[in-house]
């Protein structure tokens, strides 16, 4: 092997640094500020003092690269295993500010300290990229990034305790602008938005309907709707009772009790002599709700029951 930059060294000593003049290799490609992060975070090494103070200086610069370039550089931080310690080094090298400013403001956002104890919005979500495993699909690890997302903005200071009002239907928001600036795919938006808007619903579990419960779970990857908000717990208050609830819920329901074939559908409606319109949804919803909760068993239990509800 013939080394003539010390390479071997570094490697031995765990340190990441550029070749030559820090300040000339990341002028001719901005990305690499975000990759030498990436590789510390990774192999667990340390950024030579040089390259990080040019990588603090340029940082401002890396709004240059293509929206793609980064995301898929931010997607690898959070999927190889060590996402905790890749933000971190983003936080500390000024790059988070610039490559996700919606982040860099869950910094010092205060949270009720009877249910996270832990401490702020930023700490809160350091402790869930700590748990994220490697190779974890991008859509989780995006839920996991962005789920609080819309809680620096919705912040206020009630005469009870601290608030976030309405910091779901914000951070939802929030979700699908900058899954469209990073160019997210469709599919993928789809899943990381649905991530953020239904983390808050696991509260409700204990007291939803039975049906309400089941449609719930059937929404798509919910595997990953689980994981989330097991990270959530295990990254605040640790109680981890509604997780226990609904895992033990889904392992007891078969699967055709959550995605039963429908009983009756649109074509039995106007069969029946209902005129179609707006009704229909109302009426084919109505039905699967009984359906789903165990009141009705067949179509003509079915029918009978839309006679009985829903006179024509």
């Amino acid at each position: 092997v013939i080394d003539y930059v010390g390479g071997r060294a570094d490697l031995q000593a765990k340190i990441v640094r550029t070749i030559g003049d820090a300040r000339r290799r990341f002028t001719e490609d901005k990305l690499r500020m975000l990759r030498a992060v990436r590789f510390a975070a990774r192999f667990g090494y340390e950024i030579e003092a040089a390259t990080m103070e040019a990588i603090r200086e340029l940082a401002p610069q890396v709004g240059v690269v293509s929206h793609e370039r980064v995301r898929d550089e931010l997607t690898k931080m959070l999927t190889e295993g060590h996402a905790r310690r890749a933000f971190e080094l983003l936080d500390n090298s000024g790059l988070l500010q610039e490559v996700l400013p919606e982040v860099a403001k869950m910094k010092g956002v205060k949270q009720p300290p009877e249910f996270h104890p832990e401490g702020d919005v930023w700490v809160h979500t350091l402790l869930l990229l700590e748990k994220l495993p490697e190779n974890c699909s991008a859509t989780l690890a995006r839920g996991a990034l962005l789920h609080d997302v819309g809680k620096p903005p919705t912040f206020r200071i009630a005469p009870d305790r601290i608030r976030f009002d309405r910091h779901v239907e914000v951070g939802v928001k929030m979700t699908e602008e900058l899954g469209r600036e990073l160019r997210f795919s469709n599919d993928e938006l789809e899943q990381v938005s649905a991530l953020v808007e239904n983390h808050m619903k696991f509260a409700e579990v204990t007291r939803m309907r039975e049906s309400t419960l089941k449609r719930f779970m059937r929404l798509p990857c919910f595997d990953e709707h689980l994981a989330l908000h097991r990270m959530d717990c295990l990254s605040s208050h640790g109680d981890l009772s509604l997780y226990d609830f609904v895992k033990k819920k889904m392992e007891e329901t078969p699967v055709e009790e959550i995605r039963p074939p429908a009983l009756v559908r649109g074509q039995d409606l106007i069969a029946a002599g209902y005129k179609p319109g707006p009704a229909f949804k109302e009426i084919l919803s109505a039905v699967e709700d009984a359906q789903l909760e165990g009141r009705l068993q067949s179509r003509e239990q079915a029918m009978e029951f839309v006679r009985a509800e829903f006179p024509a």
